[in-house]
Order: C-alpha cells, then sequence, then structure tokens
C-alpha cells in the first residue's frame, strides 16, 4: 500500500504545539482544582486520608472505589461547601451499623456516645421512660414508676409519632433520645398513638433529673409481699436482699413480684435475683453463632419455697424477661398480665479514642428450657389486661389476681398453658 505523506507550514505546527500545551495546562489545573476541593474542610477540622487503600478481600464481591468516587463527589459537588469531613466519616460509620438491620447495634458520635455513657450511671436529665423500636417504629417500652413520663400519662406501647415536631419516621433510638433529653425544667412534647384511641395525642412533659430507685416493697394485712423493682441497676441487688431479709424475718404468705414496665438493665443483677428462687440452677443460656454458654445462678435459694406470683406486661423487658422466664420454667412462680416486650439480646459496647462508641449484638438469649426470648417474648400463664381505662379509675386487676392465686381463690379456667419448650 502507498503511503502518502504531507508536509505542515512551520507555523501550523507551532500552533499545534501551543494548543496541546494549553490543553495540558487546563488538565492539570482542573485535576487540581477538583483535588483541592476534596481537600477544603471547615476550619479547624482535620481530614479523612487513605482513600487509596481498598482492602483486597473487598475487591472480589464490591467495588470500595464507589466510596471514594461518592465522597468525592459530594465533597465537590454540595451546595453548603466546605463539606465536613468529620461528619462524612462519622455518618459513615451510622450507616455501616445500620446495614446490620438491627435496632440494637449502633454507631455513637463522641456527642451521642458522652449521652449514653451518662444514662448508664444512673442519673440524668429527661422525662424517665425506656424507648424501643417494634415493628420498625419508636415505641415505649416503659415510662418508669413516679417519673415525669409516667406523671404525664404516657403508657407501655405508646407509638412516638413526633418529639416537638420532628417526625420520628426511620429514626434510631439513640436519635429520639438526644431530642427528648434536655435541661431540668425544659419542655418536649411527644405526638404519640395509642391503641384504641383514633386520634394523634400531644403529651406536653417537663423534663427533670432521673434518679432510679430501683426497688420497693411493702407487706400487706393479709402478710403478703409485694416487691416492684423499676430497672436492674447496680443497687438493686443490695435493696433486693433486704426485702428478702424482711420476707423471711415476717415469713410471708406470698410474694407478688411487680416486673411490668421494667425494661431491663444488668445482666449480673438478672442472675443475682433470679438465684433466690432458682438456687445454683441455670437461669439463661446465651447463644451466638459459635458457641453456647449457660448462666447459673450464685446464691442459695432463699425463696424458693414461698409462693410466687410475677407480673409482667409488654414493658417488662430483656432483665425482667430473663428473670420471669428462668421462674416460669421452673415452675417457681406463676405469671400474670400481657405478653412481655421480646428483648432477648446481648450487646457488646466499645469506645473508641476519639470519644465516639458503638454497640453491637453478639448473642441471643433464651430460658433455661431453650425458650426463645429475642423478638418473641414470655407469655403469661394468666392473661389479664390492665387497660387505660382500669388505670385512670385506679384500679390494678392484674394485681388483683395476682392476690387471689396466692390465697387459693382464683378461677383458673381462663389459664393460658404455659408455652412449650422451642
Amino acid at each position: 500500500m502507498a503511503i502518502h505523506t504531507r508536509s505542515f507550514p512551520r507555523s501550523t505546527l507551532i500552533l499545534s504545539v501551543i494548543l496541546v500545551g494549553i490543553m495540558t495546562f487546563s488538565l492539570g489545573y482542573f485535576i487540581g482544582e477538583s483535588r483541592g476541593v476534596r481537600s477544603v474542610v471547615p476550619t479547624g477540622e482535620g481530614q479523612v486520608s487513605g482513600q487509596g487503600e481498598i482492602p483486597s478481600y473487598l475487591s472480589k464481591d464490591v467495588d470500595f472505589r464507589q466510596f471514594w468516587d461518592i465522597w468525592n463527589f459530594v465533597k465537590e459537588e454540595h451546595y453548603r461547601q466546605p463539606v465536613s469531613d468529620v461528619e462524612l466519616f462519622y455518618g459513615a460509620l451510622k450507616g455501616m451499623l445500620a446495614g446490620l438491620d438491627d435496632p440494637y447495634s449502633v454507631y455513637f458520635d463522641p456527642e451521642e456516645a458522652k449521652a449514653f455513657a451518662s444514662s448508664l450511671e444512673g442519673s440524668f436529665e429527661g422525662i424517665g421512660a425506656e424507648i424501643g423500636i417494634k415493628e420498625d417504629r419508636l415505641q415505649i417500652v416503659a415510662p418508669l414508676a413516679g417519673m415525669p413520663a409516667d406523671l404525664a400519662g404516657l403508657l407501655p406501647g405508646d407509638w412516638i409519632v413526633l418529639i416537638d415536631g420532628t417526625d420520628t419516621t426511620g429514626m434510631s433510638v439513640e436519635a429520639a433520645v438526644m431530642l427528648i433529653r434536655g435541661e431540668k425544667g425544659t419542655e418536649v412534647v411527644l405526638t404519640i398513638s395509642r391503641e384504641g384511641v383514633d386520634e394523634l395525642v400531644d403529651v406536653s412533659i417537663v423534663r427533670d433529673k432521673i434518679v432510679v430507685d430501683s426497688v420497693k416493697w411493702s407487706i400487706d394485712d393479709q402478710n403478703i409481699m409485694k416487691i416492684s423493682i423499676s430497672t436492674f441497676n447496680h443497687d438493686t441487688m443490695d435493696l433486693f436482699s433486704e426485702a428478702i431479709q424482711e420476707a423471711l424475718s415476717a415469713d410471708v404468705k406470698g410474694i407478688i413480684l411487680d416486673l411490668r414496665s421494667n425494661p431491663g438493665g444488668l445482666l449480673t443483677t438478672a442472675i443475682d435475683i433470679g438465684s433466690a428462687w432458682v438456687g445454683y440452677d441455670p437461669i439463661l443460656i446465651e447463644r451466638n453463632p459459635v458457641d453456647t454458654q449457660t448462666f447459673k445462678g450464685v446464691t442459695a435459694p432463699r425463696l424458693q419455697g414461698i409462693q410466687t406470683v410475677i407480673l409482667v406486661n409488654g414493658g417488662s423487658a430483656s432483665a425482667s424477661e430473663i428473670v420471669a422466664g428462668a421462674l416460669q420454667d421452673y415452675g417457681y412462680a406463676t405469671l400474670v398480665g400481657t405478653q412481655t416486650y421480646g428483648k432477648g439480646s446481648v450487646q457488646d459496647y466499645r469506645e473508641l479514642s476519639d470519644g465516639s462508641a458503638f454497640k453491637i449484638t453478639t448473642a441471643s438469649w433464651y430460658t433455661p428450657d431453650g425458650r426463645s426470648i429475642n423478638e418473641e417474648g414470655i407469655a403469661p400463664d394468666v392473661v389479664i389486661d390492665y387497660t387505660l381505662e382500669d388505670y385512670q379509675a385506679g384500679i390494678d386487676p392484674q394485681y388483683d389476681v395476682a392476690l387471689q392465686i396466692i390465697l387459693g381463690i382464683y378461677d383458673y379456667q381462663e389459664v393460658v398453658t404455659t408455652p412449650t419448650t422451642n
């Protein structure tokens, strides 16, 4: 094939070189500007590094470069500049835990971690109510007795639709808590949906200092002791031991253990309390994908011979369900009330070097007979409702039935059979 050559004037070649130079400079300038935008952060903040490092195990299944592509696009194109690397970084970590589709596995930025840690100390300023997620919606698990939420009329099972006008759709428990808590004396308005009530209800609550008095007890004129446990905290067992000593000294006829609206607390405390009836036998089985662990009682069964009725409801969760389930399995107590909440999972809480933290579900709980607690709850032996009308009228049909059982005068025709082992 013949090849034809063609020569160009010298001026044309010079112009071509200049154009190439301009294009190269422009491209370099554009890339430099782009990288410059990505590196800009708000005053006083640092920048996330390591964008070029992609774990080899990820490249086989997902294109991890998409993460940095989106990161850089946000840094360059979002209308509010400069974009904070710190907020993007914490947001990405929140998204990672949210990807587990587990409401109890959560990432806390440093501010949220500080607030969460304060709640574990047993004293904080807020409304005094345990909040959970059920059916992908925020719900009142249990208002603590005598606390602002309880005095304002919140009930277990109330759905939280708005917090001070903010829609709670898709909101995490931790985000809701941040909005609800606040300085003592200030007000928060919860808009709730309640079963049996057609319209939404606004509940105004004045925040207060929340100090939990976890155990209260009394003995009535029929020599029956009522022990109410509101939470399972560090001080619970010491107070409960005092109640045990008084029960033994008075030779009580029976014990009504009120765990209604008790959101739970410390596992060790639940084991200690269960031991008062179960003794050194197994109280709880904990299972994760690779291991099964059995938790046994740690003290002598000082209350085992005393007839016991446990009151439970939809606000009885976690540690409450451990105690109720164990005593039901062994036949040491009759459960009266309604189905419990079904919070039977273990969270591992880790604090990180920058002040942030995360908690992640690591295992599930089962009763000694192997019944699952998580998402199922504990079914009572005797199902008795406690309605809003009962509450407003100042009557307690669940407690009345408990008294009748201990006195031997209850008609068991309405008894619900204890669930069989799974």
